[in-house]
C-alpha cells in the first residue's frame, strides 16, 4: 500500500506572492496569505509592561484580521505540515513567530516549520521547501525590541504634544530625527543669501578651421580671476582687446571608469528618484510586485530578488549565470575574474543585492509583459547587475590651455578648453536606461604654439547656489550614511512625515510645514539626545546586536527607558503649554455671524477662523501680502485649482474683480527698490532665492543688497 501523501499548508504574507509560489508546487500543497501581521500591539493603549521592568508586550489579534486567522486555523487542522514563508527579515520572522503560536494554540496536530528564500523562482522555492528550518528567535527579539522602543517613545511624546501643542499630533522615534534633518536644511536655505559672480568664455577657432569652440578664463595675471560683478568682467574684456591667442599647452589623459555594484534598497530608491521621479514608497511598491511575481505569458515569475537589503553580495550561482551571459552577449568585456565589491560598514548582509532572478530575461524581452513602471525599474536593476560584472570603460580627455597676450604688455590671461570622449565603452555597453549622456563637444586637433583666431567673448552672470532641499533620494542617502533606519524603514519614514503633514512635497523636494517646524523645535529643545542622529544610529547598532544574538533585548530597553521616562516627566512639568500661543488676533470680522476672527494653526498650516466656533465654522485663508495691482485693496492668499490635481497658486481675494495671480509664494518682506513684496523662486542654477514680484524691478536678494539694508 502506497504511503499516505503529506498535506502541506504554506503561509506567505501577500496573495500576489502566494499566487506565484502556488504555480511552483505540486499536489498536496495549499498556499494561503496572512496579509501581513495578524498579531500585534493594540492601538488604543501602551500595552507594554513598564511597571514590572520586563517590558513584555501585550499582543492581540489585529482588528479586522480575526477572520483571516480563523480561516488559517481551519486550514491548519486539515494538513500534516505547516510551512511559514513570510519575508526573511525581522518583521517577517515576527509574523512567523506569532503565526506559529496562534496555530499551535488552535490545537493543530501539524508540524510547523519555517522556510526562507531570497527570490521567488521554482528552484529557490523547491529548495526552501525541501530544507525547512526553525524560527530565528534573535530576529524575533530584535523586532520586539524595535516595536517596544517605538511604542514607548510614541506613547510618551504624543500625549505630550496633545497637552502642550495641539490635539491629534503624534511623534515617532526615527521619523522625528528625519524631520530634524529636513528642518535644519530649510533653516540653512532661508539663511543663505546668493552672491553674484561672472564667468568669461572666449570663442576661438583654428586659423583655417570651420567650426569654433569655447574656452573658459581660468587665470589672469597668474592668479584666479575674481569676477564678482559685470564691471569686473567688462574690465577684463577691455584689457584683452586685440590680444593674441596662442595654444600654450595640450595635455592628454586616459581614465578607467569602473562599474558600480548591484543595487541595495537605498541606491535603488535613489536611482529611481533621480531617473524617473519615483518616490521611495513608489519604488518599493513596484519592486515588491517584481519580486512577488508577474505574469509572463502563461506562467508567473518572480523577476527580482528580495528588495529590502543593504548588501551588495551576489550568490555564486548568480555570478556564474551572469558571467556566462556576458561571455555570450559582450565577449570582449568579460573580466578574467569576477568583480568583487565590499558592502559598507554596518551592512547586515542578510540578503543578496537586488538583481534579476533570470539574467537571460532581458528588459527588452519582458517589456510587453510589464507595466511602464515595472519595466523601467526592472531595466535599471538588470542593467546595474549585468554591468557590475563587466570590464571598465575607458575615456580620453584633452585639456588645452590657451594664452591670451594683450597688446602693450597688459596682464596675460589663460583660457582652458576640455573635451572628453569614450574610447572603450566596457560595462556601459549594457546600459540603456542608465546610460549617461556625453556632455562635452570635441575639440579640433591643436598643437602647442599654434595661433588661434578670436571670434568674441561670452560673459555670463551667475549666482551662488544655496543648500538644496532634501528629495526622497537625498534624504534616503543621508539616513543611510548616518546609520538611521534600515532598508525596510526608509520609505515608511518619509511616508509618515508626509501623512502627518509635518512635511510636504514641492517639486519633488521635501519641505517642512509650519506645524512640522513647531514640532521639531519643541522636541529638539526638550529631547536633544533622542533627536541626535548619532544617538539614533547607536540604537540601530544595538538592535543589530540583538539580531546577531550578542545582546539581550530587555536589557537594551531597560537601559533606555529609565533616563527617557525621567526626562518626559521633567518636560511635562517644566514645558509651558503652546496651546493657543500661535493664535493671533486680527481685524477681520466674520461675514457669517459678525464675530471677530483669529489666526490659528491647524494641521495643514495657518488659517483665519471665527471665534464663534463650533457654532460658526467660517474660515478663510491667511493673507500673505497686499495685492500689488494699482488701486486694489485686496490681499494675496494661497489657492488651489478646484478641478484636477492643479498646483497651488496665489491670487487676490477680490477675484474676479481683480485677476492678479502668481505661482511664486509671497514672503513677508518688502522690496527695498520698489516697495512691492518679495517672492520665493527656485531654479537649477541658483537653487532657492528671493526676488521682487514686480516684473519691471530687477531687485535680486543678494548679500550686497542685504548689507545695504543693514
Amino acid at each position: 500500500m502506497a504511503p499516505k501523501a503529506v498535506k502541506t499548508l504554506l503561509i506567505v504574507e501577500s496573495p500576489a506572492k502566494g499566487k506565484t509560489i502556488e504555480k511552483y508546487l505540486g499536489k498536496g500543497y495549499t498556499v494561503a496569505a496572512s496579509m501581513g501581521h495578524l498579531i500585534d500591539l493594540p492601538k488604543s493603549r501602551l500595552a507594554i509592561d513598564v511597571g514590572a521592568g520586563t517590558f513584555e508586550p501585550e499582543y492581540i489579534t489585529v482588528r479586522g484580521k480575526a477572520k483571516i486567522l480563523k480561516d488559517l486555523k481551519q486550514k491548519a487542522k486539515k494538513v500534516d505540515r505547516i510551512l511559514l514563508a513570510s519575508d526573511n527579515d525581522r518583521e517577517g520572522e515576527a509574523i512567523s513567530f506569532h503565526l506559529k503560536n496562534a496555530l499551535s494554540n488552535g490545537s493543530t496536530p501539524a508540524e510547523i516549520r519555517r522556510i526562507t528564500f531570497n527570490e521567488i523562482t521554482p528552484r529557490a522555492i523547491r529548495d526552501a521547501v525541501a530544507h525547512p528550518g526553525t524560527i530565528d528567535m534573535s530576529k524575533v527579539n530584535a523586532q520586539k525590541a524595535r516595536r517596544v522602543l517605538d511604542r514607548i517613545v510614541g506613547y510618551s511624546l504624543s500625549p505630550l504634544l496633545w497637552k502642550k501643542v495641539k490635539n491629534g499630533l503624534s511623534a515617532g522615534r526615527v521619523q522625528s530625527v528625519a524631520l530634524r534633518l529636513i528642518c535644519e536644511r530649510e533653516a540653512e536655505i532661508e539663511a543663505f543669501i546668493p552672491e553674484e559672480y561672472w564667468t568669461l568664455e572666449a570663442e576661438l577657432k583654428k586659423e583655417k578651421g570651420r567650426s569654433s569652440f569655447r574656452a573658459a578664463l581660468v587665470s589672469l595675471a597668474d592668479a584666479k580671476p575674481e569676477l564678482r560683478r559685470q564691471a569686473d568682467t567688462q574690465a577684463v574684456i577691455d584689457s584683452l582687446k586685440g590680444a593674441a591667442f596662442r595654444v600654450a599647452d595640450v595635455r592628454e589623459t586616459e581614465k578607467l571608469l569602473k562599474p558600480r555594484p548591484p543595487f541595495t534598497t537605498s541606491t535603488l530608491q535613489q536611482a529611481a528618484a533621480n531617473r524617473f521621479g519615483f518616490t521611495a514608497r513608489k519604488t518599493m511598491q513596484v519592486a515588491q510586485s517584481l519580486y512577488e511575481g508577474a505574469a509572463i505569458g502563461a506562467q508567473r515569475l518572480g523577476l527580482i530578488t528580495y528588495m529590502r537589503t543593504d548588501s551588495i553580495r551576489v550568490a555564486d550561482s548568480a555570478l556564474a549565470e551572469v558571467r556566462e551571459y556576458i561571455g555570450a552577449a559582450f565577449p570582449g568585456d568579460l573580466p578574467a575574474e569576477p568583480n568583487v565589491y565590499v558592502s559598507g560598514k554596518g551592512a547586515q548582509d542578510a540578503h543578496e543585492a537586488i538583481r534579476p532572478t533570470y539574467v537571460t530575461r532581458t528588459p527588452a524581452e519582458l517589456k510587453k509583459h510589464l507595466t511602464s513602471e515595472q519595466y523601467r525599474l526592472y531595466a535599471i536593476i538588470w542593467e546595474r547587475f549585468v554591468s557590475s560584472q563587466m570590464g571598465p570603460a575607458r575615456t580620453h580627455t584633452v585639456t588645452v590651455d590657451i594664452g591670451a597676450a594683450p597688446p602693450g604688455g597688459g596682464a596675460p590671461a589663460v583660457f582652458r578648453a576640455t573635451s572628453t570622449r569614450m574610447v572603450e565603452k566596457g560595462f556601459q555597453k549594457a546600459l540603456a536606461v542608465l546610460a549617461a549622456k556625453e556632455t562635452t563637444k570635441a575639440l579640433p586637433a591643436l598643437a602647442t604654439g599654434e595661433t588661434l583666431e578670436w571670434l568674441g567673448f561670452h560673459p555670463e552672470q551667475h549666482f551662488t547656489s544655496g543648500p538644496a532641499r532634501y528629495t526622497d533620494a537625498s534624504i534616503v542617502k543621508t539616513l543611510e550614511e548616518k546609520g538611521i533606519g534600515r532598508p525596510s524603514t526608509y520609505a515608511p519614514i518619509i511616508s509618515v512625515l508626509l501623512d502627518r503633514y509635518y512635511v510636504v512635497r514641492k517639486a519633488r523636494q521635501l519641505v517642512p510645514t509650519v506645524l512640522g517646524r513647531i514640532i521639531n523645535d519643541l522636541l529638539t529643545r526638550s529631547f536633544p539626545e533622542l533627536l541626535d542622529p548619532n544617538f539614533t544610529a547607536g540604537m540601530e547598532e544595538k538592535l543589530d546586536s540583538i539580531e546577531d544574538g550578542r545582546s539581550d533585548w530587555q536589557s537594551m530597553i531597560r537601559e533606555f527607558y529609565g533616563p527617557f521616562a525621567s526626562r518626559v516627566e521633567q518636560v511635562q512639568q517644566s514645558l509651558e503649554s503652546q496651546k493657543g500661543v500661535m493664535d493671533e488676533q486680527t481685524s477681520a470680522v466674520c461675514e457669517v455671524c459678525g464675530r471677530p476672527m483669529v489666526k490659528k494653526l491647524g494641521r495643514y498650516g495657518f488659517f483665519i477662523a471665527c471665534t464663534g466656533f463650533p457654532e460658526c465654522r467660517n474660515t478663510r485663508p491667511v493673507p500673505l501680502a497686499a495685492c500689488p495691482k494699482p488701486g486694489c485693496t485686496g490681499q494675496v492668499v494661497a489657492r488651489k485649482r478646484k478641478k484636477g490635481r492643479g498646483r497651488e497658486f496665489y491670487g487676490c481675494t477680490r477675484y474676479p474683480e481683480c485677476d492678479f495671480v502668481t505661482y511664486f509664494k509671497p514672503i513677508d518682506q518688502r522690496c527695498p527698490k520698489c516697495g512691492m513684496f518679495l517672492v520665493e523662486k527656485e531654479d537649477r542654477q541658483r537653487g532657492t532665492y528671493k526676488s521682487c514680484i514686480n516684473p519691471s524691478c530687477d531687485y535680486l536678494h543678494t548679500r550686497e543688497a542685504e548689507d545695504q539694508r543693514a
